[in-house]
């Protein structure tokens, strides 16, 4: 996987960066942490794939196929359920943390060989350490949710891109069809995962159609197109192959074209409460406002204090919105006809207020999802500020957001003084995941993490003081 980068040529630095980030997740791995309800709906549907040959929730007569998901995590879930299950105090668990814990090592390293090849030796080194050090990351390998893959499908993903463009920019005259396979199975790995992993796909499929175009000191035009469209159409082919047997089985089983998961989670037939949720849309911009508001629909009553004044423009519409939380709290549930009036007051709302809806609060929630303190990573509290009521906990959420800033403006520097090798396919992936999360209601700091391996590296370029990319030899 590291041609120029083999154990016996690593820096004699590299191993300790690597131990040290082994340290630091078998620290998170072995701290307390809370197990989030999703994993147990990815054990269960994993387990009833690997038993009883059906992807799906429930069991018995109860068990029925469905869309909930993706499966390449519910999967993961149950071979080690299966394998280590016998293992006492959720044994199984431990063995899937430690190798993600691996996994998440071999993604830092990839980013390592992405700074050392086509930037600089330091920035190799700095690199390996902005990213075996990372806690956001880090933190992730001890934790039964897909991000700890998925920020590796981006690292694998990038790596091998820059492995098939470096290529291309030293005129060789041969596809490296090796990096083309990888740089395909990250993508596949990422759709995979999570719905959003298609973006992985978008970005490097027209990053690599970009550069090898422009990059290509071909004589003839339709030669430099003609290998484009080849390394990106093999590329594409990889990434798409494995996703088509998932479409193929829901459109055996479900009669619909579903490439990827739908994005409020239900089978056909199913009713999502759309109504409520673009309500929420028109107002959310915190991450509280998911914990105390988003989480709650249909799970728990929902406390009208909770809302920001931003939620009402003007009495009327806050006496119309109680009535609506009023009707909603008594029964806990939300009917087709209370959603249909929660849309309808959405749409009073945008139509007065068209920018703040389509502009100032997507904006607002992405700037959310990259800079708050991410707490929900550290089992400390949403309600970070007061330091009155915890004040350790503040400390240490003061600590992670300044931490989690150096990177996103060590990155944005980088990319501003033009330090980023591939700044367009790199660059390309951050904008289409903030156009993705400025459409989402559930603002949730998780989300942002598939952007650091692009952070790190962007900030490796400018922390070393590289002036360009440089071209690895073949």
């Amino acid at each position: 996987m590291f041609p120029s980068l083999s154990p016996s040529r690593w820096p004699r630095r590299w191993p300790l960066w690597i131990a040290l980030g082994f340290i630091l997740r078998l620290y998170f791995i072995w701290s307390p942490r809370t197990i989030d309800d999703d994993t147990w709906d990815y054990l269960e549907l994993g387990r009833n794939l690997l038993h009883h040959w059906v992807y799906g929730l429930g069991s018995g007569d109860d068990l029925a196929p469905s869309l909930f998901r993706l499966p390449a995590y519910p999967i993961l879930l149950a071979v080690f359920n299966q394998l280590f299950g016998s293992l006492p105090h959720s044994g199984w668990l431990v063995a899937l943390y430690l190798f993600q814990s691996v996994i998440d090592i071999v993604g830092c390293l990839l980013l390592a060989a992405f700074g050392y090849r086509f930037i600089s030796p330091r920035a190799g080194e700095i690199a390996l350490a902005l990213a075996v050090l990372c806690p956001f990351t880090a933190a992730e390998a001890g934790t039964a949710m897909t991000e700890c893959l998925s920020i590796f499908a981006v690292s694998l993903g990038i790596y091998a891109a820059g492995r098939i463009l470096s290529a291309e920019a030293a005129g060789l005259h041969f596809v490296d069809t090796r990096a083309v396979i990888l740089a395909g199975c990250a993508s596949a790995l990422a759709m995979l995962l999570r719905p959003d992993g298609a973006l992985l796909s978008v970005a490097l499929a027209a990053g690599l159609f970009f550069y090898i175009l422009r990059g290509r000191a071909e004589p003839n035009f339709r030669l430099a197109l003609r290998r484009s469209l080849t390394t990106t159409s093999i590329y594409c082919a990889v990434a798409l192959a494995p996703l088509a047997v998932w479409t193929l089985r829901n459109w055996i089983t479900f009669k619909v074209f579903q490439p990827l998961a739908p994005r409020y989670l239900g089978d056909p037939g199913d009713r999502a409460n759309v109504g409520v949720y673009r309500w929420i849309r028109t107002w959310s911009v915190e991450y509280t406002s998911t914990a105390v508001v988003f989480w709650q629909v249909g799970v728990g009553p929902i406390d009208p204090d909770d809302l920001p004044a931003r939620a009402f423009d003007s009495p009327d519409q806050r006496a119309q919105t109680l009535a609506l939380l009023d009707e909603y709290n008594h029964t806990i549930s939300v009917s087709a006809d209370l959603d249909h009036r929660f849309g309808a007051l959405a749409a009073e709302r945008i139509h007065a207020h068209p920018f703040r809806y389509y502009v100032a609060l997507p904006l607002a929630r992405i700037a959310d999802m990259m800079f708050r303190p991410r707490t929900e990573e550290f089992n400390l509290e949403v309600f970070w500020w007061p330091p009155s009521d915890h004040p350790a906990q503040t400390v240490w959420a003061i600590l992670f957001g300044l931490i989690n800033l150096f990177y996103v403006a060590a990155a944005a520097w980088a990319f501003l003084r033009r330090r980023v090798p591939w700044p367009w396919m790199l660059g390309g992936y951050i904008l289409l995941r903030c156009l993705l999360l400025g459409t989402m209601e559930n603002s949730e700091p998780r989300y942002s993490l598939e952007c650091f391996p692009i952070f790190i590296v962007a900030a490796a370029a400018v922390l070393s003081g590289s002036k360009r990319m440089r071209v690895a030899p073949s």
